[in-house]
């Protein structure tokens, strides 16, 4: 796809979330020149959230970044619009105001909404944690609610936030004095994160038993057909003052794309969107069961070195290979967990960093760079620059 004029390949990346910034990130530093990066974006600003669950406790902020800062440093294009067609045989993207935006090779990575998988319940998300946490902790400390759930639908394609939302939860209620809340968690799954593995599960259910939080697994919480105000756990009644459910995943609904039954974006190893030359989608957008930040900067640098080696870039394009990692925020400290999801991995957790820069979302191009902009401090280590490094036990190798 490298331009027989000699011109620089015209990269559009539809989306500033993690993986369209993964991916201007990783093209700058595997292409650099061959490329002509265009940002299309709807907001001004991008919100690193995976933090959110620790906001309403005091234990973390939500980090911002201006993306006409991002585009300037990477030497994009900056364009304010919504992405809603893509016509691949005029090779232009369609904007929602009926724009129209030329391109080589265009990155899908709008990212997927959400909404609540229940019709009459709190639903937590990370733009409503001081609308959904500021009642329940002021009930909490006026002793109003003593019996707190938090629920998993079987949609719901990342967990974590509900462990991390109970432990923070019933630790609040002990530091506030209230000794007999109880705090519980629904989930489907058969041991608690179980995508994770064994060992990860065992560290996370010790974390649970010394907080106090009960965890109902291989259980699927649905609404009474007929109450639909009362949850059924189990089939019984779900028993609670306050419930707060995860909400699930929707598809951002892009027209002239191949989806799923769901609505989410078909492609292949590299990020190809299947059956449309030149475009390639990555992130919370495609159709991959499990929907969280490290995941999707993985599928950006599978779809960059496509993209990039397609430009001409002397780069050996690598499919994409979902390790998965995740830092749980137990209320008292946290845990780093990891792992590999194409074989037999039985997972790890540990106390200390996995891997560098130590940010909830390892992205191999947007974790350093988001550690340079937030002037982290990490103890006993210089601030890093460039790629990701994975620790080992011994501290060292990739």
């Amino acid at each position: 796809m490298s331009s027989e004029t000699g011109a620089p390949t015209r990269v559009l990346i539809a989306g500033g979330g993690v993986a369209g910034l993964e991916a201007l990130l990783a093209l700058r530093d595997l292409a650099g020149d061959r490329v002509a990066p265009t940002l299309l974006v709807p907001q001004r600003e991008f919100t690193y959230r995976p933090m959110a669950t620790a906001v309403p406790f005091a234990r973390g902020h939500m980090q911002r970044l201006d993306l006409a800062d991002v585009a300037r440093d990477t030497g994009a294009e900056f364009v304010r619009g919504e992405l809603a067609e893509v016509d691949a045989g005029a090779r232009e993207a369609v904007l929602t105001d009926g724009r129209r935006l030329g391109y080589d090779a265009l990155l899908v990575a709008v990212g997927a909404g959400s909404e609540p998988a229940y019709s009459r319940v709190s639903t937590w998300t990370p733009e409503q944690d001081k609308e959904v946490f500021g009642g329940l902790l002021a009930d909490l400390e006026e002793g109003y609610a003593k019996r707190v759930a938090f629920v998993v639908h079987p949609d719901v394609a990342w967990p974590l936030p509900a462990y991390e939302l109970a432990l923070m939860t019933a630790w609040d209620a002990r530091d506030m004095g209230q000794d007999d809340v109880r705090v519980s968690v629904y989930t489907p799954e058969a041991q608690p994160l179980e995508i994770f593995g064994n060992e990860a599960s065992e560290g996370l259910r010790a974390d649970l038993e010394e907080a106090g939080v009960t965890v109902h697994t291989g259980t699927t919480v649905e609404e009474d057909p007929d109450a639909p105000a009362r949850l059924l756990a189990g089939g019984e009644p779900l028993d609670s003052h306050r419930v707060i459910a995860l909400p699930r995943a929707i598809a951002s609904g892009i027209g002239g794309l191949p989806v799923d039954d769901r609505g989410f974006i078909r492609i292949d190893a590299h990020g190809r969107v299947d059956g449309t030359p030149g475009v390639w989608a990555a992130g919370d957008a495609v159709a991959f069961a499990v929907k969280q930040g490290g995941l999707a900067a993985q599928q950006a640098d599978a779809a960059a070195e496509s993209i990039a080696a397609d430009a001409g870039a002397d780069v050996s394009p690598s499919p994409f290979h979902p390790v998965l990692r995740g830092v749980l925020l137990t209320g008292r400290g946290r845990q780093w967990i990891r792992r590999d999801l194409t074989g037999g991995d039985e997972g790890e957790a540990e106390r200390h960093a996995l891997w560098w820069p130590p940010t909830k979302v390892a992205g191999r191009y947007l974790a350093p760079y988001l550690a340079r902009r937030d002037e982290l401090e990490y103890s006993d280590a210089e601030r890093p620059a460039g790629r990701l490094i994975e620790f080992t036990v011994e501290g060292h190798g990739r």
